[in-house]
């Protein structure tokens, strides 16, 4: 399993706007091959700011399956606008300890 971690700022003054347009998008991204689940988590102390963890079977499962998809078109023009800077997106791997 991959962990998409994606660090989002929205624009000041759009949040409500950002809200309402990700859970549509959810639905898109919940639908494609590969995928295993999301959640969108707002920070606490600055109110403009979000973290989007998905988890993904593989990192070609998002990078391929998903962005080049016809679907992702349509997640990036639900989304993209909203975001100043554009997010960082990094993929990690959990990693096992004796005891587990």
């Amino acid at each position: 399993m991959i962990l998409e971690v994606a660090q989002l700022q929205v624009k000041p003054g759009t949040i409500n706007d950002f809200e309402s347009q990700f859970r549509k998008a959810s639905k898109i991204i919940s639908r494609m091959d590969g995928y295993l689940g999301h959640e969108l988590h707002k920070c606490v102390e600055t109110e403009n700011k979000y973290i989007l963890l998905v988890r993904w079977q593989s990192i070609t499962a998002h990078e391929v399956g998903f962005r080049q998809s016809p679907d992702y078109q349509e997640w990036k023009a639900l989304l993209h606008h909203f975001y100043d800077p554009f997010p960082t997106v990094e993929h990690y791997v959990q990693i096992k300890h004796e005891t587990d």
